[in-house]
């Protein structure tokens, strides 16, 4: 079965492609797409997605802009039941493109993830006690950069929503965050969901860098990349196995690059 009826696409693969690129914020493209899929039928929606998947990987640009609203989607904690069906949806009808979004990442290894590592320090007050949540929580939703600076590497993903929420966040305070050594894998999840910082390339290509990053989050950024990232990401030493799997198929997948022709005038 196929998203298209000899080549023309569907009208919910129109709809996407046509709505979600003109939505200027990276938050209203993920709510727009939230609440069309949920109410049109599942097996509509999957043969939508299935198309722009197919095209994202044949380096569509629209397709690529409606894919980014999904992967932050995918990224939600309540996107785990749809996210079931879709995936049984792409293997009973044999929906490759949205197949290889949806696959499944290999069990982690035995071996303690970086992810368990002991919690960095949480703030203290004056006298030298540790601040409550609900006191980090208030300080990261203070305008204050000297607020901010106190809580910015709080490890627990309630203070890490209201830090990425704040007026005063720069690129380069989330890059602490994703590229910390080892993970926090809570605060990457943070991130990959956030709609505005996950669609800042650089920081994408931080999080797919950092070994300790959870390969339910990887994987599915892997396929928002052009053709340098996925060069730069295949050179990257630290990056695991299954992601530079996933980076080096999305090559494989995309058109060839035109050879270049210098003309030559006299």
């Amino acid at each position: 079965m196929s998203a298209t009826i000899g080549g023309v696409p569907s009208v919910l693969e129109n709809r996407f492609c046509l709505v979600i690129p003109r939505l200027k914020e990276s938050a209203a493209r993920v709510s727009y797409l939230r609440s069309e899929l949920d109410r049109h039928d599942e097996l509509k929606a999957a043969l939508a997605l299935d198309a722009i998947c197919g095209r994202s990987e044949q380096a569509d640009p629209i397709a690529r802009e409606v894919l980014g609203a999904l992967v932050t989607l995918m990224a939600e904690p309540g996107m785990a039941g749809r996210l079931a069906a879709l995936r049984r949806l792409a293997d009973e009808h044999a929906l490759l493109p949205l197949g290889r979004l949806l696959r499944r990442p290999p069990p982690p290894r035995s071996e303690r993830l970086e992810e368990d590592a002991p919690p960095s320090r949480v703030a203290t007050a004056r006298d030298g006690r540790p601040l409550t949540l609900g006191e980090r929580r208030a300080l990261a939703r203070r305008p204050s950069r000297a607020a901010l600076d106190r809580v910015l590497l709080d490890p627990h993903p309630m203070v890490v929503r209201n830090v990425l929420g704040n007026p005063r966040l720069t690129e380069d305070d989330v890059m602490r965050l994703v590229t910390r050594r080892p993970a926090v894998a809570s605060a990457i999840a943070e991130v990959a969901r956030h709609p505005s910082w996950s669609q800042r390339a650089r920081l994408r290509m931080a999080i797919l860098q950092n070994p300790g990053t959870p390969l339910d989050i990887s994987l599915p950024l892997v396929r928002l990349l052009v053709r340098p990232e996925l060069l730069a990401l295949l050179r990257s030493p630290d990056v695991p196995t299954a992601v530079r799997a996933a980076a080096r198929e999305m090559l494989e997948r995309r058109p060839p690059v035109p050879e270049r022709r210098d003309d030559q005038s006299h």
